[in-house]
């Protein structure tokens, strides 16, 4: 009886150990579980475009700051961290993996899609026009196109050329006149604008804004001879890096959180918020 007693309390002993073993694999799994659960997304930007991206009393801000902040809201299997970066360290980061998002205004091109995961879904939009001498008064696009209008050259590689090659294949008697660029700053172009030797400068709205509207701007002096119009809004997403893998599936979470921020109004009340208008508004064909 007693040597039978000895092996049910031995027993008992296995089963403990066994069970308090199981408990300690259970806890170290969901330990495991928890500790991959979140993955931090390293989001850098660039830090003086305004009203984009940029950095406010140490903290980062901006449009597409704010629309990131929303998705990181829906998203809590990921946490974004910001980085407020110049333009070419940026994109340097996200080809080594330092960065697994960019966000600097940035439009859809062939060779950047090649290069980066673009998503489906656009974070936001530029408006693109026309500054021109104000006593033309072009009050739209096609009346620049109308009268063959003469624009400061454009580099191949700038998606604005072919937003104007596209309106010139589409408007075949109404063509712009369009050359490829050299090398030219902002200020160049405006000058060229003024002189007469060319007729519009095809321009970012928000970039005419700052340099000639503001009073801060650095062409503000010439805001009295100059005007613009808007033509359309253009596209811009978040650059991808491919450097890790998990980003392919990333960028299908985003795609899926933007939409429910394009539905719920948030997209919409950002860019009233930075841009005192909807940019979305001008998204499309025109």
């Amino acid at each position: 009886m007693v040597k039978k007693k000895g092996l049910i309390i031995g027993a008992a002993v296995v089963v403990v150990v066994v069970g308090a073993g199981a408990v300690v694999r259970h806890l170290n799994a969901d330990s495991t579980k928890s500790a991959h659960q979140v993955r931090t997304i390293n989001v850098a930007h660039t830090q003086n475009y305004v009203p984009y991206d940029y950095v406010e009393n140490g903290v980062s801000k901006g449009y597409e700051v704010d629309v990131l902040k929303a998705v990181d809201k829906l998203l809590p299997d990921y946490k974004f961290k910001y980085h407020p970066t110049s333009d070419e360290d940026l994109l340097v980061g996200l080809d080594s993996g330092k960065y697994d998002v960019g966000v600097k205004g940035a439009w859809w091109t062939k060779e950047r899609a090649q290069k980066y995961i673009l998503p489906k879904q656009a974070v936001g939009a530029s408006i693109i026009g026309i500054t021109y001498r104000k006593d033309d008064n072009y009050k739209t696009f096609a009346d620049f196109a109308k009268k063959s209008g003469k624009l400061v050259p454009i580099s191949p590689q700038n998606g604005q050329y072919a937003v104007v090659q596209e309106w010139n294949k589409a408007h075949p008697n109404e063509k712009i006149n369009l050359k490829a660029a050299d090398q030219f700053t902002v200020g160049d172009a405006y000058n060229w604008v003024l002189e007469g030797r060319y007729d519009a400068y095809f321009d970012v709205k928000v970039n005419y804004q700052n340099s000639v509207a503001a009073a801060n701007g650095a062409y503000h002096k010439s805001a009295d001879k100059l005007a613009y119009t808007p033509y359309k809004g253009i596209k811009t997403y978040p650059i991808i890096s491919r450097s890790n893998k998990d980003n392919a599936h990333f960028a299908k979470e985003y795609d899926q959180a933007i939409k429910k921020l394009q539905k719920n109004g948030t997209l919409t009340k950002l860019s009233q918020k930075y841009f005192k208008e909807n940019v979305w508004d001008f998204v499309g064909d025109k």
